[in-house]
């Protein structure tokens, strides 16, 4: 019975209404998308992201909490140096009283296009580097489009999330070639 409130969190917690800042690319896909504008906030540090996401996504949520932002989904991670983005609603990111914890900012995003593939698992440095590759294999044959930028993590699901049903994203900024 255990494993089945496990899995009935899991699900749950997934079924939530996180507003979602763009859409999510499915599981073993690979696409181009246009990500929209937004306003952010972003949390950073000098050393790597897998090194130090706790301690980013605590300041992050320290913000949240204070101001009593909704929640959304995505959360972007830079891997070196290592960030984490947390998307603001509508309603949040016009707001002028938002207090920041120290090491956090709010910054606004231009629209761009990213190359994506979908993943179904944990969120490790190994699937990151993994899907990495398997993303700039495919990017190779598509003809029209070449990255422009590093690549980065996208992660949908809570941390809580049972590990074979979490849901995350690698994106790589890109352009069409010769503009």
């Amino acid at each position: 019975m255990g494993i089945l409130v496990w899995v009935g969190l899991a699900l749950g917690s997934n079924l939530m209404a996180y507003e979602q800042a763009y859409p999510m690319t499915e599981a073993g896909l690979c696409e181009i998308k246009t990500l929209p504008a937004g306003m952010i906030l972003r949390a950073r540090t000098d050393g790597g992201y897998f090194r130090e996401n706790n301690g980013l996504f605590r300041k992050l949520f320290e913000t949240i909490q204070r101001n009593q932002i909704p929640m959304t989904t995505p959360v972007e991670a830079g891997i070196q140096p290592g960030t984490m983005i947390f998307y603001l609603d509508p309603a949040s990111s016009t707001r002028e009283d938002l207090k920041m914890v120290g090491g956090v900012e709010r910054k606004a995003v231009e629209k761009r296009t990213v190359a994506s593939i979908g993943i179904r698992g944990g969120y490790s440095r190994e699937s990151f580097e993994k899907n990495q590759a398997k993303l700039r294999e495919w990017l190779q044959k598509q003809r029209e489009w070449e990255a422009v930028g590093e690549a980065y993590a996208v992660y949908w699901n809570s941390p809580f999330m049972i590990w074979f049903l979490k849901r995350s994203e690698v994106h790589l900024p890109v352009r069409k070639k010769g503009v």
